[in-house]
Protein backbone atom coordinates (compact mmCIF):
# COMPACT_ATOMS: atom_id res chain seq x y z
CA UNK A 1 0.00 0.00 0.00
CA UNK A 2 1.46 3.57 -0.67
CA UNK A 3 2.59 5.59 1.98
CA UNK A 4 1.19 9.25 2.67
CA UNK A 5 3.75 12.31 2.66
CA UNK A 6 3.94 12.46 6.11
CA UNK A 7 4.43 8.97 6.87
CA UNK A 8 8.14 8.67 4.34
CA UNK A 9 8.80 12.31 5.45
CA UNK A 10 12.80 12.53 5.96
CA UNK A 11 12.53 15.70 8.30
CA UNK A 12 12.39 15.55 12.16
CA UNK A 13 8.74 16.98 12.48
CA UNK A 14 5.94 15.11 13.79
CA UNK A 15 2.51 14.96 12.69
CA UNK A 16 -0.62 14.24 14.43
CA UNK A 17 -4.23 13.66 13.15
CA UNK A 18 -3.04 11.48 9.77
CA UNK A 19 -0.40 14.78 8.46
CA UNK A 20 -3.03 17.49 9.40
CA UNK A 21 -0.97 19.05 11.79
CA UNK A 22 2.66 19.56 11.66
CA UNK A 23 4.75 19.78 15.15
CA UNK A 24 8.34 20.13 15.42
CA UNK A 25 10.87 17.87 17.24
CA UNK A 26 10.62 19.00 20.37
CA UNK A 27 6.60 19.79 20.36
CA UNK A 28 6.52 18.14 24.28
CA UNK A 29 7.93 22.08 25.14
CA UNK A 30 4.22 23.35 24.04
CA UNK A 31 2.80 21.88 26.99
CA UNK A 32 5.46 23.54 29.05
CA UNK A 33 4.09 26.77 27.31
CA UNK A 34 0.28 26.01 27.93
CA UNK A 35 1.18 25.61 31.14
CA UNK A 36 2.97 28.91 31.76
CA UNK A 37 -0.20 30.77 30.22
CA UNK A 38 -2.85 29.04 31.52
CA UNK A 39 -1.98 28.40 34.89
CA UNK A 40 -1.73 31.82 35.88
CA UNK A 41 -5.14 33.08 34.06
CA UNK A 42 -6.86 30.42 36.08
CA UNK A 43 -5.32 31.69 39.64
CA UNK A 44 -6.74 35.12 38.49
CA UNK A 45 -9.52 34.19 37.58
CA UNK A 46 -10.47 32.73 40.80
CA UNK A 47 -8.97 35.06 43.32
CA UNK A 48 -8.81 38.08 41.91
CA UNK A 49 -11.20 38.70 38.86
CA UNK A 50 -13.60 37.05 40.91
CA UNK A 51 -13.22 39.39 43.67
CA UNK A 52 -13.11 42.58 41.61
CA UNK A 53 -16.78 41.43 40.15
CA UNK A 54 -18.50 41.89 43.81
CA UNK A 55 -16.41 45.53 43.86
CA UNK A 56 -17.77 46.78 40.22
CA UNK A 57 -21.82 45.79 41.02
CA UNK A 58 -23.34 48.61 39.63
CA UNK A 59 -22.10 48.86 35.72
CA UNK A 60 -20.86 45.09 35.33
CA UNK A 61 -17.44 46.27 35.21
CA UNK A 62 -16.40 43.39 37.73
CA UNK A 63 -17.76 40.78 34.64
CA UNK A 64 -15.90 42.57 32.08
CA UNK A 65 -12.62 42.10 33.86
CA UNK A 66 -13.18 38.54 33.91
CA UNK A 67 -14.68 38.00 30.27
CA UNK A 68 -11.70 40.20 29.15
CA UNK A 69 -9.05 38.18 30.56
CA UNK A 70 -10.73 35.00 29.38
CA UNK A 71 -11.09 36.06 25.60
CA UNK A 72 -7.53 37.34 26.07
CA UNK A 73 -6.76 34.24 26.74
CA UNK A 74 -8.03 32.33 24.30
CA UNK A 75 -6.70 34.64 21.64
CA UNK A 76 -3.47 34.34 22.67
CA UNK A 77 -3.91 30.04 22.61
CA UNK A 78 -4.98 30.46 18.95
CA UNK A 79 -1.86 32.16 17.95
CA UNK A 80 0.01 29.77 19.84
CA UNK A 81 -1.83 27.03 17.95
CA UNK A 82 -1.67 28.44 14.84
CA UNK A 83 2.40 29.32 15.27
CA UNK A 84 3.38 25.76 16.27
CA UNK A 85 0.77 23.20 13.99
CA UNK A 86 1.41 24.84 10.67
CA UNK A 87 4.29 24.58 7.70
CA UNK A 88 6.62 27.40 8.54
CA UNK A 89 7.41 27.86 4.78
CA UNK A 90 9.50 24.14 4.09
CA UNK A 91 10.27 23.47 1.02
CA UNK A 92 10.59 20.09 -0.43
CA UNK A 93 13.59 18.41 -1.08
CA UNK A 94 14.60 16.84 -4.13
CA UNK A 95 14.95 13.70 -5.23
CA UNK A 96 17.99 14.59 -7.20
CA UNK A 97 20.87 16.37 -7.20
CA UNK A 98 19.69 19.50 -9.88
CA UNK A 99 21.86 18.21 -13.32
CA UNK A 100 22.02 21.41 -15.08
CA UNK A 101 24.93 22.23 -12.33
CA UNK A 102 26.93 19.58 -12.38
CA UNK A 103 30.50 19.93 -13.19
CA UNK A 104 33.44 17.91 -12.75
CA UNK A 105 36.69 18.81 -10.60
CA UNK A 106 39.72 17.19 -11.72
CA UNK A 107 41.63 17.98 -9.17
CA UNK A 108 39.12 16.66 -6.79
CA UNK A 109 39.36 12.89 -7.98
CA UNK A 110 38.37 9.56 -6.87
CA UNK A 111 40.05 6.53 -6.87
CA UNK A 112 37.80 3.73 -8.87
CA UNK A 113 41.01 0.66 -8.93
CA UNK A 114 43.44 -0.01 -11.16
CA UNK A 115 45.43 3.22 -10.39
CA UNK A 116 42.80 4.90 -12.27
CA UNK A 117 41.59 8.71 -10.90
CA UNK A 118 37.85 10.14 -12.07
CA UNK A 119 37.13 13.32 -11.38
CA UNK A 120 34.95 13.80 -8.60
CA UNK A 121 31.51 15.52 -9.37
CA UNK A 122 30.86 18.48 -7.81
CA UNK A 123 28.47 21.71 -7.34
CA UNK A 124 28.88 24.83 -7.28
CA UNK A 125 28.74 25.41 -3.58
CA UNK A 126 26.88 29.06 -4.07
CA UNK A 127 25.40 31.27 -6.45
CA UNK A 128 24.48 34.73 -6.76
CA UNK A 129 21.10 35.86 -7.94
CA UNK A 130 19.99 40.02 -8.13
CA UNK A 131 17.02 40.95 -5.26
CA UNK A 132 15.81 44.65 -5.99
CA UNK A 133 19.14 44.99 -7.78
CA UNK A 134 21.51 43.56 -5.65
CA UNK A 135 23.51 40.53 -5.87
CA UNK A 136 22.73 37.97 -2.91
CA UNK A 137 24.50 34.78 -2.47
CA UNK A 138 22.55 31.26 -2.34
CA UNK A 139 24.01 28.81 -1.01
CA UNK A 140 23.64 24.85 -1.86
CA UNK A 141 22.10 22.40 0.63
CA UNK A 142 23.58 18.87 0.42
CA UNK A 143 20.63 17.55 2.75
CA UNK A 144 17.96 18.54 0.45
CA UNK A 145 19.50 18.93 -2.62
CA UNK A 146 18.61 22.34 -3.73
CA UNK A 147 19.91 25.92 -3.86
CA UNK A 148 18.17 27.64 -1.09
CA UNK A 149 16.06 30.88 -2.26
CA UNK A 150 17.11 34.02 -0.68
CA UNK A 151 16.47 34.01 3.10
CA UNK A 152 16.38 30.30 3.53
CA UNK A 153 18.22 28.24 5.57
CA UNK A 154 18.59 24.62 6.27
CA UNK A 155 17.24 24.04 10.40
CA UNK A 156 19.47 21.33 12.01
CA UNK A 157 17.18 20.84 14.11
CA UNK A 158 13.84 19.85 12.24
CA UNK A 159 15.82 18.99 9.73
CA UNK A 160 14.33 21.02 6.44
CA UNK A 161 14.83 24.10 4.73
CA UNK A 162 12.51 26.83 5.50
CA UNK A 163 11.46 29.91 3.91
CA UNK A 164 12.45 33.23 5.39
CA UNK A 165 13.92 31.35 7.87
CA UNK A 166 14.10 33.58 11.11
CA UNK A 167 14.83 31.18 14.40
CA UNK A 168 13.61 27.61 15.63
CA UNK A 169 11.37 28.38 18.79
CA UNK A 170 11.50 25.96 21.43
CA UNK A 171 9.14 27.60 23.37
CA UNK A 172 6.53 26.64 20.41
CA UNK A 173 8.18 23.70 19.66
CA UNK A 174 8.25 24.86 15.69
CA UNK A 175 10.33 26.66 13.51
CA UNK A 176 9.55 30.07 12.61
CA UNK A 177 9.31 30.78 9.03
CA UNK A 178 7.56 32.59 6.12
CA UNK A 179 4.18 31.25 6.75
CA UNK A 180 4.26 31.47 10.44
CA UNK A 181 5.82 34.68 11.49
CA UNK A 182 3.45 36.83 11.36
CA UNK A 183 1.76 34.44 14.08
CA UNK A 184 4.61 34.38 15.99
CA UNK A 185 4.95 37.77 16.23
CA UNK A 186 1.37 38.09 17.40
CA UNK A 187 1.52 35.58 19.79
CA UNK A 188 4.67 37.14 21.45
CA UNK A 189 2.89 40.80 21.56
CA UNK A 190 -0.75 39.54 22.71
CA UNK A 191 1.68 37.63 25.53
CA UNK A 192 3.03 41.05 26.67
CA UNK A 193 -0.63 43.02 26.57
CA UNK A 194 -1.97 39.53 28.83
CA UNK A 195 0.85 40.22 31.43
CA UNK A 196 0.48 43.80 31.67
CA UNK A 197 -3.39 43.29 31.90
CA UNK A 198 -2.99 40.54 34.80
CA UNK A 199 -0.65 42.84 36.22
CA UNK A 200 -2.81 46.03 36.50
CA UNK A 201 -5.73 43.75 37.69
CA UNK A 202 -3.97 42.73 40.76
CA UNK A 203 -2.51 45.68 41.33
CA UNK A 204 -5.88 47.38 41.29
CA UNK A 205 -7.01 44.59 43.46
CA UNK A 206 -4.52 45.28 46.29
CA UNK A 207 -5.54 48.76 46.14
CA UNK A 208 -8.81 48.15 46.51
CA UNK A 209 -8.46 46.48 49.29
CA UNK A 210 -5.65 49.13 51.13
CA UNK A 211 -9.01 51.53 50.58
CA UNK A 212 -11.44 48.96 52.48
CA UNK A 213 -10.12 48.23 55.07
CA UNK A 214 -8.04 51.40 55.48
CA UNK A 215 -4.84 49.16 56.03
CA UNK A 216 -1.20 49.41 54.77
CA UNK A 217 0.34 47.65 51.61
CA UNK A 218 1.92 44.71 53.92
CA UNK A 219 -1.84 44.01 54.90
CA UNK A 220 -3.53 44.31 51.46
CA UNK A 221 -0.89 42.16 50.40
CA UNK A 222 -1.20 39.43 52.82
CA UNK A 223 -4.81 39.33 52.58
CA UNK A 224 -4.76 38.44 48.87
CA UNK A 225 -1.39 36.74 48.24
CA UNK A 226 -2.21 35.69 44.72
CA UNK A 227 -2.66 38.79 43.97
CA UNK A 228 1.53 38.97 44.88
CA UNK A 229 2.29 35.87 43.22
CA UNK A 230 0.69 37.82 39.91
CA UNK A 231 2.32 40.21 40.14
CA UNK A 232 5.71 39.04 40.32
CA UNK A 233 5.03 36.82 38.10
CA UNK A 234 3.59 38.64 35.15
CA UNK A 235 7.27 41.48 36.05
CA UNK A 236 9.52 38.69 35.61
CA UNK A 237 7.47 37.20 32.59
CA UNK A 238 7.63 40.95 30.92
CA UNK A 239 11.37 40.69 30.47
CA UNK A 240 11.25 37.85 28.36
CA UNK A 241 8.25 38.32 26.47
CA UNK A 242 8.34 41.85 26.43
CA UNK A 243 11.60 42.19 25.28
CA UNK A 244 11.15 39.88 22.80
CA UNK A 245 8.44 42.00 21.12
CA UNK A 246 10.57 45.13 21.01
CA UNK A 247 13.15 43.14 19.53
CA UNK A 248 10.68 41.61 16.56
CA UNK A 249 9.42 45.15 15.85
CA UNK A 250 12.76 46.55 15.15
CA UNK A 251 13.22 43.53 13.00
CA UNK A 252 10.17 43.88 11.14
CA UNK A 253 10.95 47.97 10.60
CA UNK A 254 14.27 47.34 9.22
CA UNK A 255 12.95 43.85 7.14
CA UNK A 256 15.29 41.22 8.76
CA UNK A 257 15.12 37.83 10.45
CA UNK A 258 16.58 36.87 13.93
CA UNK A 259 19.27 34.75 11.91
CA UNK A 260 20.26 37.52 9.37
CA UNK A 261 20.57 40.18 12.36
CA UNK A 262 22.89 37.65 14.21
CA UNK A 263 24.84 35.65 11.60
CA UNK A 264 25.68 39.25 9.31
CA UNK A 265 25.25 41.96 11.73
CA UNK A 266 29.16 42.69 11.62
CA UNK A 267 29.51 42.55 8.05
CA UNK A 268 27.90 45.68 7.50
CA UNK A 269 25.89 44.36 4.19
CA UNK A 270 23.67 46.15 2.18
CA UNK A 271 19.96 44.53 2.81
CA UNK A 272 18.43 44.06 -0.23
CA UNK A 273 15.05 43.38 1.55
CA UNK A 274 14.54 47.04 3.15
CA UNK A 275 11.86 48.99 1.75
CA UNK A 276 11.17 51.20 4.42
CA UNK A 277 9.42 50.84 7.44
CA UNK A 278 5.74 51.42 6.35
CA UNK A 279 6.19 48.66 3.52
CA UNK A 280 8.31 46.44 5.75
CA UNK A 281 4.80 46.56 8.38
CA UNK A 282 2.76 45.85 5.25
CA UNK A 283 4.95 42.79 3.94
CA UNK A 284 4.52 41.27 7.20
CA UNK A 285 1.14 42.18 8.39
CA UNK A 286 -1.09 42.85 5.08
CA UNK A 287 0.16 40.14 2.46
CA UNK A 288 -1.66 37.05 1.77
CA UNK A 289 0.04 33.92 3.21
CA UNK A 290 1.27 31.87 0.57
CA UNK A 291 -0.16 29.00 0.28
CA UNK A 292 2.04 25.38 1.78
CA UNK A 293 4.30 23.97 -1.22
CA UNK A 294 3.32 20.36 0.53
CA UNK A 295 0.50 18.58 0.58
CA UNK A 296 1.71 15.98 3.82
CA UNK A 297 -1.78 13.95 3.27
CA UNK A 298 -1.14 12.87 -0.14
CA UNK A 299 0.60 9.37 -1.82
CA UNK A 300 3.79 9.62 -2.58
CA UNK A 301 4.66 9.27 -6.29
CA UNK A 302 7.25 6.51 -7.19
CA UNK A 303 9.93 8.29 -9.04
CA UNK A 304 11.50 6.10 -11.80
CA UNK A 305 15.20 5.42 -11.15
CA UNK A 306 17.38 8.02 -12.95
CA UNK A 307 20.56 7.23 -14.65
CA UNK A 308 23.74 9.15 -13.11
CA UNK A 309 24.75 12.31 -15.24
CA UNK A 310 27.12 12.10 -18.33
CA UNK A 311 27.53 14.99 -19.29
CA UNK A 312 30.11 15.51 -22.58
CA UNK A 313 33.95 14.99 -21.55
CA UNK A 314 36.16 18.29 -21.46
CA UNK A 315 39.11 18.45 -23.66
CA UNK A 316 41.54 16.41 -21.95
CA UNK A 317 39.34 14.56 -20.00
CA UNK A 318 38.77 10.72 -21.30
CA UNK A 319 35.79 8.47 -21.21
CA UNK A 320 37.05 6.56 -18.79
CA UNK A 321 38.18 9.53 -16.20
CA UNK A 322 34.63 10.81 -16.33
CA UNK A 323 33.16 7.33 -14.75
CA UNK A 324 32.87 4.93 -18.41
CA UNK A 325 32.44 1.20 -17.85
CA UNK A 326 35.96 0.06 -16.75
CA UNK A 327 34.64 -3.71 -18.07
CA UNK A 328 36.36 -4.09 -21.37
CA UNK A 329 39.77 -2.98 -19.91
CA UNK A 330 39.56 -5.18 -16.94
CA UNK A 331 38.46 -7.89 -19.63
CA UNK A 332 41.74 -7.12 -21.69
CA UNK A 333 44.16 -6.91 -18.29
CA UNK A 334 42.66 -10.57 -17.39
CA UNK A 335 43.33 -12.16 -20.60
CA UNK A 336 46.98 -10.56 -20.42
CA UNK A 337 47.30 -11.69 -17.35
CA UNK A 338 46.73 -15.30 -18.68
CA UNK A 339 49.02 -15.31 -21.75
CA UNK A 340 51.81 -14.12 -18.73
CA UNK A 341 50.98 -17.01 -16.33
CA UNK A 342 51.43 -19.36 -19.55
CA UNK A 343 54.60 -17.68 -20.26
CA UNK A 344 55.84 -18.06 -16.60
CA UNK A 345 55.27 -21.77 -16.82
CA UNK A 346 57.53 -22.26 -19.43
CA UNK A 347 60.97 -23.66 -18.02
CA UNK A 348 63.18 -21.79 -20.83
CA UNK A 349 62.36 -19.87 -23.85
CA UNK A 350 63.91 -23.02 -26.22
CA UNK A 351 60.35 -25.05 -25.64
CA UNK A 352 58.85 -22.07 -26.43
CA UNK A 353 60.21 -22.06 -30.06
CA UNK A 354 59.83 -25.83 -30.18
CA UNK A 355 56.17 -25.23 -29.75
CA UNK A 356 55.76 -22.28 -31.85
CA UNK A 357 57.78 -24.48 -34.72
CA UNK A 358 55.14 -27.45 -34.08
CA UNK A 359 52.06 -25.44 -34.48
CA UNK A 360 53.67 -24.13 -37.91
CA UNK A 361 54.07 -26.98 -39.06
CA UNK A 362 51.08 -29.48 -37.15
CA UNK A 363 48.64 -26.46 -36.59
CA UNK A 364 45.71 -25.93 -38.82
CA UNK A 365 46.17 -23.09 -41.31
CA UNK A 366 44.65 -20.45 -39.84
CA UNK A 367 46.93 -20.18 -36.48
CA UNK A 368 49.67 -18.78 -38.53
CA UNK A 369 47.82 -16.10 -39.55
CA UNK A 370 47.38 -14.92 -36.37
CA UNK A 371 50.55 -13.71 -35.75
CA UNK A 372 50.36 -12.19 -39.46
CA UNK A 373 47.73 -10.32 -38.82
CA UNK A 374 50.05 -7.93 -37.03
CA UNK A 375 53.50 -7.74 -38.94
CA UNK A 376 51.53 -8.65 -42.01
CA UNK A 377 50.61 -11.77 -44.45
CA UNK A 378 54.19 -11.96 -45.90
CA UNK A 379 56.59 -11.65 -43.22
CA UNK A 380 57.08 -13.96 -40.76
CA UNK A 381 56.59 -13.57 -36.59
CA UNK A 382 59.68 -11.28 -35.04
CA UNK A 383 62.33 -13.47 -33.89
CA UNK A 384 62.32 -13.02 -29.64
CA UNK A 385 65.18 -13.12 -27.01
CA UNK A 386 65.15 -13.59 -23.44
CA UNK A 387 67.80 -13.53 -20.82
CA UNK A 388 65.92 -15.03 -18.32
CA UNK A 389 65.74 -18.74 -17.02
CA UNK A 390 63.85 -20.48 -14.90
CA UNK A 391 61.30 -17.81 -14.46
CA UNK A 392 57.96 -17.87 -11.88
CA UNK A 393 54.87 -16.28 -11.99
CA UNK A 394 55.39 -15.00 -8.22
CA UNK A 395 58.98 -14.23 -8.48
CA UNK A 396 60.19 -13.82 -12.27
CA UNK A 397 63.06 -11.32 -13.58
CA UNK A 398 63.46 -11.31 -17.52
CA UNK A 399 64.42 -8.56 -20.40
CA UNK A 400 62.70 -9.41 -23.74
CA UNK A 401 63.77 -7.70 -26.62
CA UNK A 402 62.41 -7.80 -30.48
CA UNK A 403 65.24 -8.37 -33.38
CA UNK A 404 66.62 -5.58 -35.39
CA UNK A 405 65.18 -7.05 -38.29
CA UNK A 406 61.71 -6.34 -37.18
CA UNK A 407 62.28 -2.38 -36.97
CA UNK A 408 63.42 -2.63 -40.97
CA UNK A 409 60.00 -4.06 -42.02
CA UNK A 410 57.88 -1.21 -42.92
CA UNK A 411 54.58 -2.84 -42.98
CA UNK A 412 53.66 -3.15 -39.95
CA UNK A 413 50.14 -1.86 -39.05
CA UNK A 414 49.79 -2.01 -35.27
CA UNK A 415 51.31 -1.99 -32.47
CA UNK A 416 50.80 -3.06 -29.17
CA UNK A 417 52.78 -2.54 -25.50
CA UNK A 418 52.52 -5.35 -23.47
CA UNK A 419 53.51 -5.25 -19.69
CA UNK A 420 56.42 -6.98 -18.20
CA UNK A 421 55.14 -9.50 -15.27
CA UNK A 422 56.75 -7.39 -12.66
CA UNK A 423 54.76 -4.57 -13.86
CA UNK A 424 51.41 -6.70 -13.96
CA UNK A 425 51.99 -7.20 -10.38
CA UNK A 426 52.03 -3.88 -9.67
Amino acid sequence: MAKRVYEAWKGSNKFILGGRLIFGPDARSLLVTLLLIIVPIVIFCVFVARHLRHEFLNNNVGYAILVVAIVFTVFVLVLLFLTSARDPGIIPRNSHPPEEDFRYDSSVSVDVGGGRQTPSLQFPRTKEVLVNGLPVRVKYCDTCMLYRPPRCSHCSICNNCVERFDHHCPWVGQCIGLRNYRYFFMFVSSATLLCIYVFAMSALYIKILMVDDQGTVWRAMKESPASVILMAYCFISLWFVGGLTGFHLYLIGTNQTTYENFRYRADNRINAYDGGCLDNFREVFCTKVKPSKNNFRAFVQEEAQRPPPSPAPREGVSADDLGADPRPKVEDDLEIGEDLLKISQRRNIDEIDEDIRSRGSNGPPHNTSDADSVLGSDHRAPTIRADARHSSWGRRSGSWEIAPDVFTNSNVTESRSYVTPKEARQ
